[in-house]
């Protein structure tokens, strides 16, 4: 038996070993070898002399033992050193140094306490619990969600253990967030696996799938003009919650809050090292760094895997479940569920509250984190009882936070119990997902009536949404797809979600996806379903990137990634989501579209003339004027499928006449005067032309000397005029000057 464990045979009651460790504890602190009662701050398990000092937050314990582990399998602990409620307790803090310890060390806490679950009590010491300050994590190759961290025949050598780290270590070099402008930004939303994972990425096996894979594909990312990554969920999760024999792809069933996910590691991989996951992680970082893209971080802060009353119990429960958790108030036993995944967490409470300011503070001080995107933020505007409340205590410490000034926090403003705050989400610099934006943009180019109006607006930054709180246009984060839902390819190729490889009968999933098959459900080999396929894709690309706000472009997008019309693949981790880089060599002409259209996006004179204005002063300056088929004349009504605008920089250096055609036939638009002198408008993207000539570089733009052109049925047209010498100096090098003195 194992220093200072109990015999483990038949588990008497949760009680009844609180009064016999009580009882013994009395005696048996004072001959544990080195365990001196430590201090409370902070929490966690932090270097102090020549040993570890551990802080744990367990309100509802009796009794707490700190269990050591010499392996990430061990079955049984090296030793459990008992923490005396006398000498290692101060409030509801646990606490001991214990000397000799270094990094690497395996450790988890044993909790004895009342188990009534009717009272909202859940202590139950034959779980080993994971530290929710820990640095490091220890997954078992073994590991198996169905027995939790709790102790079956094998004892515990298949729960994931907590590790000692010292964080401090890492060289990076000079490394530090890039803080970039938000009027630069051109984000892409990935999965670090499914980026990286596909054989026809032309990666080393041990690698593909890894934090070190996608250092591979920085390049990629340069080259396309991307500035910042938001990765899906690397925190720690449970790659195992997801319905029998599937595995959990897309990350969103966190156990820790500090501790980037194992499985994504090509060191952990190869032997197991918890710490080499940190610094595998931050070798990322700090690559992505180098070549200018930052690094935005899908959080999820709304609740945890240990998920409904009949979950595992990897922590949070076993230590203060009325603290962590939302309970409902008429049955304790069950959880409040807010979030579509069993369980809400209890972001207003002040220990949460605290969990969570230190969580995101730990990923930008030891992880140099840029940003980071809340999963269904306004479950966080909500109070301990789940109601909205009108000035979140959490959000308001997150908007104020002088570590986090300098860093993007965007939110996802809704929940799964029908809060919808976007455009009135709490605080004074969040930006939103704009889902209004893609769901707008969708309807008026599948073809719906009375959209013109709405879009209208997503096409200057949603001043109806975000004017009235005098935000700039930056705050709307415009989407057309992201990882919940279609792809861009399959937007376009299916009007129903096919979700039959998900194990639930089709029944998960959105219904609602505003999508148009384009004639023909899935793939089509006849050529006008798809030309007009690719021209619809085209027609999305141009509005995103032409509109004004910040824009996001979902992984593979750019190459046309299909997942068969799956719109929930978050339990497909196989080429079903995974990128096929053979696509690229398929669909150069979407990848070199895209390209033309971030490099406008980042001409000099197109982000840094704007600089300082709010939404509203960009409105006003920018000169814009809405037209329809005949200048000045715009047609909003029910039954219009079309709309024009005519934009002027800020600086009057230059002017584009955008014109949209949504309709399935023709329509003959009157141009407005070029001004700018003499100057002629010049054609720079016809969504209807064949590659090259769908988008140019503006020195390549043909001159259009009617006063009316003509656009094909469902496309987009945009031309540009600028004063003397603008146009003839818009070439790729003078791009890229202009990008980096900026």
């Amino acid at each position: 038996m194992a220093i200072g464990c109990r015999d483990e045979g038949p588990e008497p009651s949760s009680v009844q070993m609180a009064v016999a460790m009580v009882t013994s504890l009395a005696t048996t602190s004072d001959l544990t070898p080195g365990l001196t009662p430590g201090r409370s701050a902070p929490l966690g398990a932090s270097r102090s002399g020549d040993g570890v000092n551990f802080s744990l937050y367990a309100r509802d314990a009796t009794a707490v033992e700190l269990c050591l582990f010499d392996t990430v399998d061990a079955a049984e602990p090296s030793a459990c050193l008992p923490l005396n409620a006398e000498a290692h307790r101060s409030g509801h803090y646990w606490h001991g140094w214990v000397p000799g310890l270094v990094p690497g060390q395996h450790y988890g806490y044993r909790v004895h306490g009342p188990d009534a679950p009717s009272s909202g009590l859940r202590c139950d010491p034959r779980h080993l619990l994971l530290d929710p300050y820990g640095e490091a994590l220890a997954v078992p190759r073994g590991y198996d969600r169905s027995q939790g961290q709790q102790r079956g025949e094998r004892g515990w050598a298949n729960a994931i253990k907590t590790v000692v780290a010292d964080l401090d270590a890492y060289d990076w070099q000079g490394d530090r967030p890039l803080n970039r402008p938000a009027r630069e930004a051109i984000i892409y939303e990935l999965h670090v696996k499914g980026f990286t994972a596909h054989p026809s990425g032309g990666l080393n096996p041990d690698t593909a799938g890894t934090y070190a894979g996608l250092i591979e594909k920085i390049p990629y990312l340069q080259d396309l003009g991307i500035t910042a990554v938001e990765l899906l969920p690397v925190f720690q999760f449970d790659p195992q919650d997801a319905p029998a024999g599937l595995p959990n792809y897309w990350g969103y069933q966190p156990i820790s809050f500090l501790v980037p996910h194992h499985g994504y590691s090509s060191a952990w991989r190869q032997d197991g090292d918890a710490l080499a996951v940190l610094d595998e992680f931050r070798d990322m970082v700090k690559a992505l760094h180098r070549a200018g893209i930052e690094v935005i971080l899908d959080v999820v802060f709304n609740h945890t895997a240990e998920a409904g009353a009949d979950g595992p119990t990897f922590s949070y429960r076993g230590l203060a479940n009325r603290d962590y958790y939302l309970l409902d108030p008429a049955d304790p036993s069950r959880y409040l569920d807010v979030t579509g995944c069993f369980n809400t967490f209890n972001g207003n409470n002040p220990v949460v509250r605290r969990l969570i300011r230190h969580s995101l503070r730990h990923w930008v001080q030891h992880f140099h984190i840029d940003g980071f995107r809340f999963d269904l933020a306004s479950v966080l505007a909500r109070d301990e009882s789940g109601k909205p409340v009108p000035r979140p205590p959490i959000l308001w410490d997150l908007d104020t936070d002088p570590v986090l000034a300098g860093t993007k926090l965007i939110a996802e403003a809704w929940d799964a119990a029908g809060l919808y705050q976007v455009g009135s989400f709490v605080g004074d610099r969040w930006q939103e997902w704009n889902g209004r934006f893609r769901d707008d943009l969708r309807r008026f180019l599948k073809g719906d009536g009375a959209q013109v109006a709405a879009v209208s607006q997503r096409l200057i930054g949603s001043p109806d949404i975000y004017g009235p709180k005098q935000r700039e246009a930056e705050a709307s984060i415009n989407f057309i797809t992201c990882h919940d839902g279609f792809t861009l390819a399959d937007l376009v190729s299916y009007n129903h979600k096919h979700n039959e490889a998900n194990g639930e009968d089709n029944r998960d999933g959105s219904d609602d996806n505003a999508s148009w098959n384009c004639g023909v459900e899935g793939p089509s080999s006849d050529p006008e379903i798809q030309a007009l396929r690719q021209r619809q894709i085209r027609n999305f690309l141009a509005l995103l990137m032409l509109s004004a706000g910040t824009p996001m472009l979902g992984m593979g997008d750019e190459i046309c990634r299909s997942q068969a019309g799956n719109n929930n693949a978050y339990c497909q981790d196989n080429p079903i989501s995974w990128l096929d880089w053979g696509l690229l060599e398929q669909h150069q002409d979407i990848h070199r579209f895209v390209r033309e259209l971030v490099t406008y996006r980042q001409r000099r004179d197109v982000v840094v003339d704007d600089r300082a204005f709010s939404l509203a002063d960009l409105l006003h300056r920018n000169q814009i004027s809405w037209n329809g088929v005949i200048p000045g004349q715009p047609d909003r009504s029910d039954d219009s499928r079309s709309l024009a605008l005519t934009l002027t920089s800020t600086s009057h250096r230059f002017r584009c006449a955008l014109m949209v055609n949504a309709w399935w036939e023709p329509l003959t638009f009157t141009l407005p005067e070029a001004d700018f002198g003499s100057q002629c408008w010049h054609r720079w993207i016809d969504t209807t032309l064949p590659s090259p000539d769908d988008i140019v570089p503006w020195d390549q733009a043909e001159p259009v000397d009617q006063t009316q052109v003509e656009l094909g049925p469902r496309s987009v047209v945009v031309l540009i005029t600028g004063h003397q010498g603008l146009i003839s100096n818009s070439d790729p090098a003078t791009m890229a000057a202009n990008r980096i003195s900026s």
